[in-house]
């Protein structure tokens, strides 16, 4: 690691940065010109970052900082670097989508989610990689390349919020935003070896979309550790009239909230192998088990039960496909035109009957209340994030788990999916090393709007199984 004032600065958590910026121990000049070197150094061979708004961002840090020094308050993000997954709308910065179809757009207005967290004082530092409109689970488009995992750049930060984990694990920034459908903020955080949250539909503000009324997709962030996840909602978190299924969090902040509720004591844990029915890597199994052995030597009860959602997996599938071909209506005679995963979700969507999405509904309310009901008995439940360890970057995905085949890119993020299908918050958090040196997620899923509680579980998997700095970053 480059020694000096500056880059230890990126070894900071997102809320030391916070506390020490409004302290004026540190300015926010400094901040930026700390991570911009672990950018230069370092995002040449892991290509997390795809567009850099350095100048504005340096702009942006000398305002806060002038700001600060006059007694004034920018807000509880003042100061800090944030980067923005390229699918998400940014007012005058160059905004892709991974597609070569917008190759060349600038957006005009922020998404509700970058205004916000632009209200809260961060600098939009710049925009993470993607696949082609979030459609995949490997970070790679025809626009920028491919995304490396900084635990071995042979290997895939996952996706589709790669850039943004990638960038988070290395102290390129102290914190990022994403989204996530399918696990794409769950499943790169698991593979890169960060925290990443799924927040309750609604929780974030999801404007602009073309399917507002859609719980599927939403916003979240991702961080080095929990609290700052807690940080980062608190700043996106809160009614939009943009939005209509915008709920108000039942908590003022969910950072004191997380801490209010950090008594692991207290707490009845649920532990499940495989909520999936797909099979788990055994290297998988032995370091979340090795995390749930901590926790119970700590004091924490977690108990093994039985969950089976396995029967939303064609159901899942088939409501993606509906959303796909109603996300992409407008441009559906071009669907040629794009990459072969979205081409092929857009294709799935159309070929859907009215019968597929009314049982596909079905089940989905089954699944929502198999985990209502071990909810009401058990504070969370802990499960992988992702049934294998990072596989070679140039794979779509990997094709089998132990002597499961896999049919798509979809079927592999089965564990997170189905947590997204059943409607339900959860957190990724690094669970520790296997032997192969990787890093492996635990998933902590709990109650709707419990995002408190689960980070503060997350919060606690993580103090017991500290991880860290990847090889790449050191």
């Amino acid at each position: 690691m480059s020694t000096g004032p500056n880059t230890d600065l990126t070894r900071l958590s997102a809320t030391a940065l916070r506390d020490r910026i409004a302290a004026q121990d540190i300015s926010p000049v400094e901040v930026l010109d700390a991570h911009l070197a672990v950018i230069a150094r370092l995002n040449p061979t892991l290509n997390a970052i795809v567009t850099l708004a350095e100048e504005r961002a340096r702009q942006e840090a000398m305002e806060i900082g002038a700001a600060i020094t006059r007694g004034e308050s920018p807000g509880p993000l003042a100061g800090l670097p944030v980067v923005i997954k390229d699918t998400t709308p940014t007012r005058d910065i160059l905004t892709t989508f991974g597609s070569p179809l917008f190759a060349d757009n600038i957006p005009d207005a922020d998404a509700e989610v970058v205004a916000r967290l632009r209200a809260a004082g961060a600098i939009i530092l710049g925009k993470t990689n993607t696949p082609e409109f979030a459609a995949g689970a490997n970070t790679v488009n025809d626009v920028f390349g491919a995304t490396r995992n900084p635990w071995n750049p042979a290997l895939s930060p996952a996706g589709s919020s790669g850039g943004s984990a990638v960038a988070v694990a290395t102290g390129m920034a102290p914190l990022a935003q994403g989204t996530d459908y399918g696990g794409s903020l769950r499943t790169p955080a698991a593979f890169c070896g960060v925290a990443g949250l799924r927040t309750t539909p609604g929780l974030v503000p999801a404007h602009p979309t073309p399917l507002p009324f859609h719980p599927g997709q939403v916003q979240g962030p991702l961080a080095r550790t929990a609290e700052d996840l807690a940080l980062a909602v608190d700043a996106m978190a809160g009614h939009s009239a943009l939005s209509p299924l915008s709920v108000p969090p039942p908590w003022d902040s969910c950072l004191a909230e997380m801490r209010r509720l950090a008594d692991p004591s207290s707490w009845r844990l649920a532990w499940v192998a495989d909520i999936a029915g797909i099979g788990v890597d055994p290297e998988v199994i032995e370091v979340c088990l090795q995390a749930v052995a901590t926790l119970r030597d700590a004091g924490v009860t977690v108990e093994e039960i039985e969950l089976d959602l396995s029967e939303g997996r064609e159901a899942y599938k088939a409501l993606r496909g509906e959303r796909m071909a109603g996300q992409f209506f407008s441009r559906i005679d071009r669907a040629d035109e794009f990459g072969g995963n979205l081409a092929g979700n857009i294709r799935q969507g159309l070929e859907l009957s009215v019968r597929d999405t009314a049982e596909a509904e079905q089940v989905r309310a089954r699944l929502w209340h198999a985990v209502r009901e071990k909810l009401a008995v058990f504070d969370a439940i802990l499960t992988p994030t992702a049934p294998v360890l990072p596989f070679p970057v140039e794979q779509n995905y990997p094709e089998r788990i132990g002597d499961t085949v896999l049919e798509n890119y979809i079927d592999w993020v089965a564990p997170t999916f189905l947590v997204t299908l059943a409607g339900y918050p959860a957190a990724s958090v690094p669970a520790g090393l296997g032997p192969s040196q990787l890093p492996v997620g635990m998933q902590v899923i709990g109650p709707r709007l419990a995002e408190p509680k689960i980070l503060a579980v997350a919060g606690a998997i993580q103090d017991a199984c500290p991880l860290g700095w990847p090889p790449e970053a050191v």
